[in-house]
């Protein structure tokens, strides 16, 4: 079945733009829920209500597509289609006021990203990719950065904060943090969306969920980014990306001491 990738990315913009204006006026009066996985791993009404608002809109479009989403909106489907949608990736930061977070949406076709969206709220920009088109930010081109080298370059790090993600996320701060020239934790998909910018220069991720990284990592990828992780390719368990100029030195760093 074809699919008209331009026409999707401009539904799942327009998704991700609605869901972050609901973020925005509704940060004052969210109520939180209980925790899922552990303590860390929170959730909020916001949360739950933008799912809502993209699965709805997805499945008013394309009903007969798959819909994995990580506040239980998910539903099977036999058009060999599937949206990844993470509806407010960094809800601690969103909560807490302490940093940024993003919508991401991503559309698969069997196991491939084909195209990918990742809005953030508070910056009011929108990085975007379709598979062999490049990348944009604001329907604009962007490209990964010349990579300095690794005691130069900018570093973003993020991992789930759980007790076991920790312990692998300090033993990686501890190799880098002496060799690069500094680093910053960030919310997976925007930590993605960010090297596919040029304003980080590499970055790692630790533990996520498909939804954390599906979006982001189509983004970086069109943008130039060397992806990988164990091996030549990058999972939920670790994910790297770096300019290919800084690939090499960064992953092998990051492998040696990851877990």
């Amino acid at each position: 079945m074809t699919r008209d990738l331009d026409a999707a990315r401009e539904l799942a913009a327009g998704l991700a733009v609605r869901a972050g204006r609901l973020q925005l006026e509704r940060r004052d009066t969210l109520r939180m829920g209980a925790p899922k996985a552990h303590a860390n791993d929170v959730v909020s009404d916001v949360d739950i209500a933008s799912e809502q608002l993209i699965v709805e809109a997805v499945l008013e479009a394309w009903p007969e597509d798959a819909v994995q989403a990580e506040e239980g909106h998910g539903r099977a489907g036999g058009s060999g289609w599937s949206w990844i949608v993470d509806p407010l990736d960094g809800t601690r930061n969103y909560v807490s006021r302490t940093g940024p977070w993003s919508v991401c949406i991503a559309l698969y076709e069997g196991g491939e990203p084909r195209m990918a969206v990742v809005h953030d709220p508070a910056a009011g920009e929108t990085f975007s990719a379709v598979d062999g088109g490049g990348a944009l930010l604001d329907g604009r081109p962007m490209r990964v950065s010349g990579g300095p080298p690794l005691a130069e370059a900018l570093i973003g790090v993020s991992f789930q904060p759980n007790p076991a993600t920790k312990e692998r996320a300090g033993r990686v701060l501890r190799e880098l943090l002496p060799v690069s020239g500094d680093i910053r934790r960030i919310p997976a998909a925007l930590n993605l969306v960010y090297q596919a910018a040029g304003r980080l220069d590499g970055g790692l991720a630790l533990d996520t969920k498909l939804w954390d990284i599906a979006a982001g990592a189509l983004i970086a990828r069109e943008a130039g980014v060397t992806l990988g992780g164990r091996g030549p390719d990058y999972s939920t368990e670790l994910t790297i990306g770096a300019a290919p100029t800084l690939w090499a030195e960064l992953s092998e760093r990051v492998r040696a001491v990851a877990g």
